[in-house]
C-alpha cells in the first residue's frame, strides 16, 4: 500500500518537472544520479529565497559582511579541517547485488537510530545487532558487508599534470564554510568590522554521497548559503541563543512556514570540538528533516587553520588590547532544501465547485512570477496592444509574464499552478473605462483597478 505522504511526494516531483522548477540533469543522456537542473521557474524562486536570505542576513545588518570565497582551495585547507581524514559516512555493500548504501540510511528504514558521526566500531555494533531487520533497497536482502566509512570529498585533478592525481589531488570544496575561515583575516584588515561580526556567503558544495536520494534533498551538487558569526568565547552561549532564534524567525515571519511544519532537533552525539548543536528540522512528505543546522564550533576552525598555515587568525580587542583565538556560532542551509520546503509548504489542491485546482500559495515576494497580464482575447489586436503597453511597463519593477494563449480561465490555473500572485485581463472596457481586472490567486476575488493606478497598486501589494 502506497502511504499517501509518498504519493504526495511523487506528485510534487512530477510537478517540478511539468512546470519548469527542477529537471533530472543530463535526462536525454538518460539522467545522472543525484544532480538536477533548476528551469525558467526554478531558478526565479532559487534567486527570490537566496536574495531574501542575503537581505536578512548581510543588508539588514552592520554586524555581517558578504563573501564569495573560490570552489577550489589548496588541499591543505581540507586536511587541516579534518575532512580528508574524517569527512565520512559509513558505508556497506550488500553482498547479494553490490548495491553500496549508507548504514545509517538502512537502519533508519529499519526504525533504528544511528548517528553518521559514530565511529565504525560503533555503527557496526548497531549493524550487526539489527541486520535481520534491515534490507537492500534493490533486491531486498540483508546479507551486508561490514560497515567502512567512505570519504565524502571529491576528487579533482586542476593544475596536476602529472596523471598521478589521485595521489595529491585537489578537491571540489564539501562545505563553503572553510572559505569564510581562511579569509577571516582578509575581512578583518580590509573592512570596519570588529568582533562580534559575521560573514555570510553563498556558494556551491559538492560531495560524493553514498546514497542519495529524496529528489533534491539531498544530492551530490548543491548551493549552501552559509553564516559563520566570530565572537569572543564568553559571549558564545549569548549569542548561540539569539542565532537559533533569529533563524527561527526567518522560516516563520520571512519565508511563511507554519510553525506546526517546524520543530527543533538537538544533536547529542557531538563532534570532538563542538559545544552546542541544533538541528532545524522540516516536515517534508518524507518525514521531518533537516534543514538548518546551528552550531557553536567553538574556536577549533581559526585554531585548525592557523596550526596548519602558520597564519595568527587571533583576534585582538582595540579597546581592551586583550587577545583571543574568536569562538564561531554557524548556520548552515541547503538553498536546495529550502526550495523543496517552500515547494512542499506551497503545494494545495483545492475543490473549485466541481472541478480541482493546483496552487501553489508561494509567501508572495518569492513568486517566480509576480504578475502575469493577458489580454482577453488573443486574436484582437487591440486588446493586445493594451495587455503588451502595461506588461512593458510593468515588467520594469515586477517579474512578470505575459499569456494570450487559450481561454482565460486556463491561464488563471497556469498561473495558479507556478505561484503567480496576480493576474491583469485587459478587455474591451479597459479601453474605454481605462481600467483593468485584477484577480487575486490564493482568493481568487477580481477588482477593477484603474491602469495609471497599478505601479502604487502592485508596490503596496509587494511591500
Amino acid at each position: 500500500m502506497i502511504d499517501k505522504n509518498e504519493n504526495r511526494f511523487e506528485e510534487i516531483i512530477s510537478f517540478c518537472k511539468r512546470r519548469g522548477f527542477v529537471f533530472p540533469s543530463s535526462e536525454i543522456y538518460g539522467g545522472f544520479s543525484a544532480v538536477y537542473d533548476y528551469g525558467p521557474y526554478g531558478i526565479e524562486l532559487k534567486n527570490a529565497i537566496q536574495a531574501k536570505w542575503w537581505q536578512n542576513m548581510v543588508h539588514n545588518r552592520e554586524d555581517v559582511v558578504g563573501l564569495d570565497s573560490a570552489i577550489f582551495m589548496s588541499p591543505k585547507v581540507w586536511q587541516a579541517s579534518g575532512h580528508v581524514s574524517g569527512f565520512s559516512d559509513p558505508m556497506a555493500e550488500c553482498k547479494k547485488c553490490h548495491t553500496r548504501s549508507r548504514v545509517d540510511h538502512l537502519l533508519e528504514e529499519a526504525g533504528v537510530f544511528a548517528d553518521e558521526k559514530m565511529s565504525e566500531s560503533e555503527i557496526n555494533k548497531i549493524f550487526d545487532k539489527n541486520k535481520d531487520k534491515v534490507k537492500c533497497p534493490k533486491c531486498g536482502s540483508n546479507i551486508f558487508s561490514e560497515a567502512k566509512s567512505f570519504n565524502l570529498l571529491v576528487k579533482s585533478n586542476l593544475g596536476n599534470f602529472t596523471g598521478d592525481w589521485d595521489k595529491e589531488p585537489t578537491y571540489l570544496r564539501g562545505e563553503t564554510c572553510q572559505g569564510i575561515y581562511i579569509n577571516f583575516k582578509n575581512v578583518l584588515d580590509s573592512s570596519r568590522v570588529k568582533i562580534p561580526f559575521g560573514i555570510a556567503q553563498v556558494g556551491k558544495a559538492f560531495r560524493n554521497e553514498i546514497t542519495a536520494r529524496q529528489f533534491i534533498f539531498r544530492t551530490r551538487e548543491f548551493e549552501q548559503m552559509e553564516f559563520q558569526y566570530f565572537v569572543k568565547p564568553e559571549d558564545a552561549k549569548k549569542q548561540y541563543k539569539r542565532w537559533k532564534e533569529e533563524r527561527w524567525d526567518f522560516y516563520v515571519n520571512e519565508l511563511g512556514i507554519l510553525e506546526k511544519n517546524l520543530r527543533w532537533h538537538k544533536h547529542e552525539n557531538l563532534v570532538f570540538y563542538a559545544k552546542e548543536a541544533y538541528d532545524i528540522e522540516y516536515n517534508f512528505p518524507f518525514g521531518f528533516k533537516e534543514l538548518e543546522g546551528i552550531h557553536n564550533r567553538s574556536d577549533y576552525d581559526l585554531t585548525q587553520h592557523s596550526k596548519h598555515s602558520g597564519s595568527d587568525l587571533s583576534y585582538t580587542d582595540p579597546r581592551t588590547n586583550e587577545k583571543f583565538m574568536p569562538w564561531v556560532i554557524e548556520a548552515s542551509v541547503g538553498l536546495n532544501r529550502i526550495l523543496l520546503m517552500v515547494i512542499c509548504d506551497a503545494y494545495t489542491k483545492e475543490k473549485i465547485g466541481d472541478e480541482e485546482r493546483i496552487v501553489l500559495k508561494l509567501e508572495k515576494s518569492l513568486a517566480p512570477v509576480k504578475i502575469a497580464v493577458f489580454p482577453l482575447l488573443k486574436n484582437k489586436p487591440q486588446l493586445v496592444k493594451k495587455a503588451k503597453e502595461i506588461f512593458d511597463k510593468l515588467k520594469t519593477a515586477w517579474v512578470c509574464e505575459f499569456d494570450d494563449n487559450g481561454n482565460v480561465g486556463k491561464r488563471y490555473r497556469r498561473q495558479d499552478e507556478i505561484g503567480t500572485p496576480y493576474c491583469i485581463t485587459v478587455d474591451f472596457d479597459s479601453l474605454d473605462d481605462k481600467a483593468v481586472t485584477i484577480r487575486d490567486r490564493d482568493t481568487m476575488a477580481q477588482e477593477r483597478v484603474a491602469i495609471d493606478q497599478l505601479p502604487e497598486y502592485f508596490s503596496q501589494k509587494f511591500s
